[in-house]
């Protein structure tokens, strides 16, 4: 879509999210009820007993979308008030795809210690954090200081949403062209929070750390480098066995997989460096807005199947099939923390879906239309919190079911319902 388009779109409505009441207002006298006098029988039931915030208010449906601009999508630092659309528009995927209401908070500091004080003060409000866009290695002490802090449940959404949907994808990858996790040689190109997180998530998921090798910008990470941050430092110790410190096309060399989250541009990823790998090659070329490598280029060079984070090719990988699902399935049972079996059971119930319909080299992992597999994702992360006793709330799969798909649904059905009824408004094109 043209650019005149897209700000015409967005100034038309002024922005894309916004709070309706879902309590019933019939008169005046109603908000005696929901307001003064009446709102204070609630406050001194929860001064009573704080716990109960989740039965008398939204706390339990609620979540903060935290940035601080430092590194939006593929523009970088632009600050705290440029990124409000990303993240409003984060916010209506979370309604829409996840019936979770989220909140954007951008916040004008970019200091480590002030966005963890920040996002401390503002945790009664919230039944969860989501922090977005924040850049590396910063994001990383952030996530890690608040998930011990916070009696909520706080993750990163550019680590823990984009490990678990990659792994799904990869998952159904490896079922087609019928290679085993365990045996599967890996060259991560790029060593920021994606990446990072991607490859300690699929070691815990089978994978061999023996059999995988992680690139930044300066080379290999690896046991004789001195310049590696702590998170790289623990790659380096865990990944690389031979601590191989040769130039990447040495190192694809045979490879069965490559995932690269580095830099955007067509020609980043060589075609001669996908000539070098293993037969029936997967290629995950996520960079945006331009991939890597093209899709097509891969092919020609000898990828069977290549993933992307873009909608206009097949097989989208993209964190928005993750966080509304982990989230609707996180809030539903009142769960402390997201953990990284949380994450790995999102991941298989993802692949799973697209299993039942059929996966191929275009379709190896469900699109954002596909409202089942949120219902299937947020029941598998709802029930793994409840295993691993993380969950304030034991429910049985029948009525986390029944739970899901009514939150799910009644949000898409009230859009609808507003669309149809004209009080959001059609634009004029």
């Amino acid at each position: 879509m043209e650019r005149t388009k897209i700000l015409n779109l967005h100034s038309f409505y002024n922005g894309k999210i916004e709070i309706i009441p879902k309590c019933s207002v019939k008169g005046i006298d109603d908000f005696s009820v929901w307001y003064t006098p009446g709102v204070a029988e609630p406050c001194k039931k929860i001064k009573n007993k704080r716990e109960l915030v989740y039965k008398y208010t939204n706390k339990a449906n609620s979540v903060a979308i935290i940035s601080d601009g430092s590194r939006v999508l593929g523009l970088g630092n632009i600050g705290a008030e440029a990124s409000l659309p990303v993240m409003e528009g984060k916010a209506l995927l979370f309604k829409y795809l996840g019936g979770v209401d989220a909140f954007p908070v951008c916040i004008n500091t970019q200091n480590t210690d002030d966005i963890i004080q920040c996002v401390k003060w503002i945790t009664p409000s919230f039944g969860g954090i989501n922090l977005e866009d924040i850049e590396s290695p910063k994001c990383f002490s952030i996530l890690e200081r608040l998930r011990k802090e916070c009696e909520i449940p706080v993750w990163h959404d550019d680590q823990q949403g984009t490990a678990a949907v990659t792994l799904s994808a990869l998952l159904n990858a490896l079922k087609i062209v019928k290679k085993k996790r365990e045996k599967v040689r890996i060259l991560m190109l790029g060593a920021g929070a994606a990446n990072i997180k991607i490859t300690h998530l699929i070691i815990q998921a089978g994978f061999n750390a023996d059999n995988i090798i992680v690139y930044d910008s300066k080379g290999s990470l690896n046991k004789n480098r001195n310049d590696l941050n702590s998170q790289k430092k623990v790659l380096a110790n865990i990944t690389n066995p031979k601590n191989f410190t040769g130039d990447i096309k040495d190192a694809i060399s045979g490879c069965d997989i490559l995932i690269a989250l580095s830099k955007s541009g067509g020609d980043v990823v060589k075609k001669e460096w996908i000539k070098r790998m293993a037969k029936d090659a997967i290629v995950f070329a996520c960079a945006n807005p331009i991939p890597e490598i093209w899709p097509d280029d891969a092919k020609q060079a000898g990828a069977r199947i290549v993933a992307t984070g873009r909608s206009d090719f097949p097989n989208q990988v993209n964190n928005s099939l993750g966080f509304p699902a982990i989230f609707r399935g996180v809030l539903d049972v009142e769960a402390v923390v997201i953990t990284d079996q949380m994450c790995i059971r999102a991941s298989e119930a993802i692949a799973n879906f697209a299993q039942k319909k059929g996966i191929s080299e275009d379709y190896i992992i469900p699109a954002m239309d596909e409202t089942g597999v949120f219902i299937e994702e947020a029941v598998a992360v709802a029930t793994q919190a409840i295993k691993e006793k993380v969950a304030k709330i034991k429910l049985s799969k029948n009525k986390l079911y029944e739970k899901v798909s009514y939150r799910i649904k009644r949000a898409q059905k009230q859009l609808k319902i507003l669309m149809k009824s004209g009080i959001i408004r059609n634009p004029r094109r």
